[in-house]
């Protein structure tokens, strides 16, 4: 079977992971500390996964919700789509 190399990205994929798990107290310090070196030496996927192994899979992360900024951002970009059109209009049956 051929080695698969791995990306950086897989490497932040696995860190987030072992993040997760020390948050979880599944890893304290120290092990998370060591496995983010192991995680940095691996050249490929099966490297990778070594780091993480023992750990039960998690779910995936759940984006974050919106905001009430972002919301209010939402609101107001609607509300000024909605003025160009209603001024669009308006221009248009008195010219």
């Amino acid at each position: 079977m051929v080695a698969v190399r791995a990306s950086d990205e897989d490497r932040q994929r696995v860190i987030a992971a072992l993040q997760r798990h020390t948050e979880a107290g599944r890893l304290t310090l120290d092990e998370f500390s060591d496995r983010v070196g192991i995680v940095y030496a691996a050249k490929t996927l099966d490297e990778l996964r070594a780091a993480i192994v023992d750990l039960p899979a998690l779910a995936p992360a759940a984006p974050p919700p919106a905001s009430h900024g972002d919301r209010q951002l939402l609101l107001t970009f609607a509300l000024a789509i909605l003025a160009v059109a209603l001024i669009g209009t308006v221009y248009t049956l008195f010219h």
